[in-house]
């Protein structure tokens, strides 16, 4: 019988310019049949900026979602139960009375 593969250690680096993060507090999602796009922005009006982009496969997106979901049962176990935060005003554009 043939013994299993051995499982290989990958090294992951961390470039310094990342390390730090980035603060989003808004983010929009489009998709085409071979890929999601996660751009996240920081949006303080009158402007707002993206400070990330990740795109990623469908698949990758199905295990995202479950590892997100996963740790917010976590969070909520340990922390009490979120409410999830109200959608902000729609800009109006134009004159208003």
């Amino acid at each position: 019988m043939a013994e299993p593969p051995a499982k290989k250690e990958v090294k992951i680096t961390f470039p310094e310019s990342l390390r730090s993060g980035v603060y989003s507090n808004n983010m929009v999602i489009a998709h085409t049949k071979e890929e999601f796009i996660l751009d996240f922005m920081m949006v303080t009006p009158p402007i707002g900026v993206v400070t990330a982009r990740v795109i990623t496969s469908p698949g990758h997106m199905k295990r995202m979602l479950s590892a997100l979901k996963i740790n917010l049962e976590k969070y909520e176990a340990k922390y009490g139960k979120l409410a999830e935060a109200t959608e902000p005003p729609s800009p109006q554009i134009g004159f208003h009375p």
